[in-house]
């Protein structure tokens, strides 16, 4: 059961490195706490041992209405993603916070269909020095604080042709890693991410965005969590019929036995040595219902 909204706590000075020019970025604190664990979600019960589904919404800040709405009528527990290139983010994402919502920063990515499909001047792109693309990454990750972690791809641009490339996708993963951050991927059945920890999305929820495919795909989420014990769903945009379908849905999970939980209690631990420290609260752990 879902307790009463706690909001999450604004951006703390320990957890963000200055730069020139009054740059800011996410950073480990000098005590080790993390981004992924200041910023969760407080309200959801870490020892639920139900199935766990969460949902991320992205495209948020692009459209003002679209945003509040989401904010003002998705359940708490929903993860926001915010794009970097809207106006005005920190005002989104302080309305995130102060409902409990966790939030995510896309991250843009050179996508399948490049340069047909443009995901815009600060994109990770394949053609890109290491340095360059390094260098984007921190322009998104300046965008805005107090967030859990990153969304690999932007909308329906899932940045599939960067991301496939360990050679290239590795040392992001790196980077978010040492900073604290979560990585979601939005690639369904890609793997896990092995450097940092985080997650990969299962189903994407509105694509099409029409209200019976998005109930058709919520009905599949819930079904991978009752059988996988965890499962995660994408929707690229706050579309009213999506948040909609998405709100109707999530008020009846409890009636059904499946928890409606934050991104931060799904994710897995990397597989790699070099993103080692604390879990996020709840995070890599099945529920005890669901192992195998």
């Amino acid at each position: 059961m879902q307790g009463a909204p706690r909001p999450i706590p604004p951006p703390d000075p320990a957890l963000l490195e200055e730069r020139a020019g009054g740059t800011r970025l996410p950073r480990i604190g000098p005590d080790g706490r993390t981004s992924f664990r200041a910023y969760a979600h407080a309200a959801f019960d870490r020892a639920d041992t139900r199935p766990r589904v969460a949902v991320v919404v992205a495209g948020i800040g692009l459209s003002a209405s679209n945003t509040e709405e989401a904010i003002r009528r998705l359940p708490p527990a929903v993860t926001l993603a915010l794009n970097p290139y809207a106006q005005r983010l920190g005002q989104a994402a302080e309305r995130a916070r102060e409902r409990g919502m966790e939030t995510l920063i896309a991250v843009p990515m050179e996508s399948s269909g490049y340069p047909l499909t443009d995901p815009g001047d600060r994109a990770l792109l394949t053609g890109a020095s290491l340095a360059e693309n390094l260098h984007r990454l921190d322009w998104v990750l300046a965008r805005g604080a107090g967030y859990v972690g990153v969304l690999g791809g932007l909308g329906p641009l899932r940045g599939e042709r960067f991301a496939q490339l360990a050679e290239l996708l590795g040392p992001v993963q790196d980077v978010l890693c040492a900073r604290g951050l979560l990585y979601v991927d939005a690639r369904p059945g890609a793997p896990h991410p092995s450097r940092a920890w985080g997650r990969t999305v299962d189903v994407i929820l509105d694509e099409p965005a029409t209200r019976g495919e998005i109930e058709r795909r919520l009905g599949e989420l819930e079904r991978l969590a009752r059988e996988r014990g965890s499962a995660l769903g994408l929707a690229g945009d706050p579309a009213p019929v999506l948040v909609e379908r998405l709100a109707a849905w999530a008020a009846g999970l409890d009636a059904r036995g499946v928890a409606l939980a934050p991104v931060t209690a799904v994710i897995r631990r990397p597989a790699s040595a070099r993103c080692e420290g604390e879990a996020p609260p709840g995070g890599g752990v099945a529920p005890a219902a669901a192992r195998r």
